[in-house]
């Protein structure tokens, strides 16, 4: 339900990991064909080192994409801390993300669009952040919103972050202007709800490839002749592989060491105690009582708008008698998501709702009713059941929370400067005599490939990488793993290796069985159809060429079918059919298989007419980030081509090296 009254703004989900980074975020790399831009301008001076791209006027510096790739990945790895490979692939989805970016707000500009100071801070004051910035109505004070946009936003500086919130309101004005024109007819309606919700029933003959493949008993030499065709995929298919000695600092055996003390707590406390401040919230029920939505004219049903306010007013009336709440919700509210709980919509926090409905719910007295609240959804009638004021968690509260936080920190830490010291005395006296001295085992490892793990240390692809990075026989070396530090050392390495036919017969045969089986398969289907279509029988056509048939129970569009699998995949085509038809062959996970419509049952009106508000939101929602993806996509291909966006080549080529290194 809170869904159900969001406006179109933002959420305090935006608060936390780098929210500020682009309102387009991740759908610019496929607005933009290629992914790259137009031609290199020509930056020859030393002044331009650092510089990837000039955009109508503005430079996207190297150092901006940096910072904004790290708050990405900072948010997407939930604060800890980022396995240094990875970078580089965030960088190249920051460099494109900052460069649309900013032909956006250069084209708001153009539009003579501008966000004003108090507009900033009427957005700040009463907007998602209010709850953390003036709690209670009074603001934090200079220093707290300083130490709030470091270390929750993680920004380095006030000016900043308020930067990056003009630009993100000039944007929700570029978008709704964009946005604004953008309309559903009660037909596009329509026929997605009948889209979505058609069913249909029908016949279907399968094939099972693993049937298919049962057929095919090839010969040895056919298996030979498959190998020399196919030599090249099997070259050097035996990969590498190397066997190491290796010594695990495990940070959970350090952990059972360390201890936390009180002054750990309060400093940890005290660096991160924005992160305990609860907002204010409110728990509420209420009843809606739905208004239509403007026709094609833009007008509303006046009528329609004033039987509903009948409707809402009786309602009322019910509860100021001493209706129950729940009950009267139930009977008539239509939100469908609260109603059959009584109108229960759980605990809210400013930003959530839809301002009229805000505005009313945070006002009202514990146990309050409210009068008729009128929102763009309809007529509300809000309950308070209770409340809880914004406050900050004590240390002793947090404790449980924060305490194992510390330890694995210490832990860490203390893991790490103990492999130090182990590395170290290894490379001058020897792993095993360095071990020996601190109790540590030594292990050696069977020869493993790459994509193996190692006992004791698990997923560690990072370890995997530097062990076969490593020279043989060469000083020892570490890498951290997820539970702690390695120190390894390569003892022996076996080269890939091209294997003899009798080697991987057994693959072979299996590769040159799937193969024919699929060509196989092709044949059956069709002939399958081919049969069904000429004697309008799919039982009789799927028993000639040896076909499972099935009856499918009445199913729509999310639906699962029994060896078909999804009623979204290949099957979907039985919504396009009409009564008798006889599908072209379905491809399905296994196999494959024809179709013959039985039964087609379309929404009725009343249906329709009780789900055309929510599927009218959806599709208008889906119409409008289409228009703005198509905006965006058509802005940077029209600057690109008018050299208003223009890349340094020098430092494209080198963002993608590095990106490509990370990737291999």
């Amino acid at each position: 339900m809170i869904r159900f009254l969001q406006n179109s703004g933002k959420t305090t989900k935006m608060i936390l990991g780098g929210m500020l980074v682009l309102i387009c975020g991740a759908m610019v790399i496929t607005l933009v064909p290629g992914g790259m831009l137009g031609d290199a301008f020509g930056f020859g001076s030393p002044s331009e080192k650092g510089v990837l791209a000039r955009v109508g006027g503005q430079d996207v510096t190297m150092t901006e994409v940096d910072q904004t790739a790290r708050r990405i990945a900072r948010q997407q790895f939930g604060g800890r801390s980022i396995p240094s490979q990875l970078l580089p692939m965030f960088r190249q989805g920051a460099a494109q993300n900052l460069i649309t970016q900013k032909a956006l707000i250069a084209e708001a500009e153009h539009m003579g669009l501008k966000v004003t100071d108090s507009e900033l801070q009427d957005y700040l004051q009463h907007g998602p952040f209010s709850q953390y910035l003036f709690p209670n109505g009074q603001f934090i004070g200079d220093d707290q919103y300083q130490n709030f946009v470091q270390q929750q936003v993680q920004m380095p500086s006030v000016q900043e972050f308020e930067t990056a919130l003009k630009q993100d309101l000039l944007m929700s004005k570029l978008r709704a202007a964009v946005e604004g024109p953008v309309t559903v007819s009660p037909q596009d309606i329509e026929a997605e709800y009948k889209r979505q919700n058609t069913k249909v029933k029908f016949d279907y003959a399968v094939l099972s490839m693993d049937d298919v493949m049962k057929q095919i008993k090839p010969s040895d030499a056919e298996l030979k002749a498959y190998y020399d065709q196919h030599s090249a995929q099997y070259k050097n298919s035996i990969p590498e592989k190397r066997t190491v000695k290796y010594v695990v600092v495990d940070n959970l055996q350090v952990a059972s060491k360390v201890q936390v003390t009180p002054s750990d707590l309060q400093a940890y406390y005290r660096e991160n105690q924005d992160r305990y401040r609860v907002p204010e919230q409110v728990q509420v029920r209420h009843i809606l009582i739905k208004t239509p939505l403007p026709g094609p004219d833009g007008k509303t049903d006046a009528n329609a708008v004033k039987a509903a306010k009948a409707k809402a007013d009786d309602v009322l009336a019910k509860l100021k008698a001493g209706g129950d709440f729940a009950e009267l919700a139930k009977k008539n509210s239509d939100d469908p998501g609260s109603a059959e709980k009584g109108g229960e919509l759980g605990w809210i926090n400013r930003g959530q709702t839809v301002p009229e409905f805000e505005k009313t719910a945070f006002s009202l007295k514990k146990g309050e009713t409210s009068g008729l609240v009128q929102s763009s959804y309809g007529f509300h009638i809000i309950q308070l059941e209770d409340r809880h004021d914004a406050h900050v968690k004590t240390v002793e509260e947090v404790k449980p929370e924060i305490e194992p936080i510390i330890r694995q920190q210490k832990a860490a830490a203390m893991a790490e400067n103990m492999a130090n010291t182990l590395l170290s005395q290894a490379k001058s006296q020897g792993l095993e005599k360095a071990a020996q001295a601190k109790g540590l085992e030594v292990i050696t490892s069977n020869p493993i490939t790459r994509t193996d793990t190692l006992p004791g240390v698990g997923a560690a692809p990072q370890v995997m990488d530097a062990i076969f990075s490593a020279p043989l026989n060469g000083s020892p070396e570490m890498d951290a793993a997820p539970q702690g530090q390695v120190v390894f050392q390569v003892t022996d390495v076996k080269p890939p290796a091209t294997p003899t036919f009798d080697e991987i017969r057994a693959r072979v045969e299996s590769e040159f069985k799937a193969d024919r089986a699929q060509q196989l398969m092709g044949q059956k289907l069709q002939e399958l159809a081919d049969k069904a279509r000429s004697s309008h029988d799919l039982k009789k056509a799927a028993q000639a060429v040896g076909a499972s048939f099935r009856t499918s129970e009445l199913v729509g569009p999310q639906s699962q079918v029994p060896e078909l699998g999804r009623m979204a995949d290949g099957a979907s085509v039985a919504f396009t059919m009409n009564k008798g038809d006889i599908s072209n062959p379905v491809q399905t996970q296994r196999g494959g298989a024809v179709l013959m419509l039985t039964d087609r049952q379309e929404p009725t009106a009343d249906e329709l007419a009780k789900g055309s508000q929510q599927t009218r939101d959806s599709l208008l929602n889906a119409k409008r980030d289409q228009a703005f993806q198509v905006f965006a996509a058509g802005l940077r291909q029209r600057m690109e081509k008018d050299g208003k966006i223009r890349v340094n080549k020098d430092e494209m080529n080198r963002l993608m090296s590095r990106s490509n290194e990370a990737g291999e």
